[in-house]
């Protein structure tokens, strides 16, 4: 479901009562929408692939994998499925805990899901609106292809499959392939 409404801004759009309802919604230059009900492959996509870039980046203070975590910035407020975060951006308060704020800047690393009758172009447009505000990565999941499509700034889109090592942030010291990320959803059977 979309709602035009050019007179609210991104602000006011966050002061909605439903911003936070589940599926989230997203602002995008006037327009509100609500993203897709996520079913068990998305679900389930989600989950290994944070659990596994914070297994790494986490204990290193390297970086941590949110999942559907609001960023708000330029003219939108989106929902990515996982917004990774670099350690020096989290907000912590004077104890060391995780400060319960708005995000307003871009995640440096912003992975999408695509769901099951899910529009590809709003998906890619999200990803590519991340770089030109300052993210360094984005994948794209394709869980009916099994492709793992990878955007960075001022590159071409490069597609991987099969046994291919999607890129990751150079900080970040591991690989999965694009059949290790898939296999999740067989659940070692």
């Amino acid at each position: 479901m979309t709602i035009a409404d050019v007179s609210l801004s991104v602000e006011e759009f966050l002061q909605q009562s439903y911003v936070d309802d589940s599926p989230a919604w997203e602002y995008i230059a006037g327009s509100m929408s609500q993203k897709p009900m996520p079913k068990p492959q998305h679900s389930r996509l989600q989950l290994k692939l944070a659990m596994a870039i914070n297994d790494v980046t986490e204990p290193q203070k390297i970086a941590v994998a949110f999942p559907e975590l609001r960023c708000s910035f330029g003219d939108r407020s989106i929902v990515p499925d996982i917004a990774v975060l670099p350690w020096a951006n989290i907000p912590f308060n004077g104890v060391g805990e995780l400060e319960n704020e708005a995000i307003a800047f871009p995640p440096a690393w912003t992975i999408e899901i695509l769901s099951s009758g899910q529009r590809s172009t709003k998906v890619i447009d999200n990803i590519l609106y991340c770089l030109e505000f300052g993210c360094r990565l984005g994948w794209l999941l394709d869980p009916d292809d099994r492709a793992v499509l990878v955007f960075q700034p001022n590159q071409g889109l490069q597609i991987f499959r099969a046994d291919d090592v999607p890129t990751f942030p150079p900080e970040m010291p591991f690989q999965l392939t694009v059949n290790q990320i898939f296999s999740w959803l067989s659940f070692g059977q």
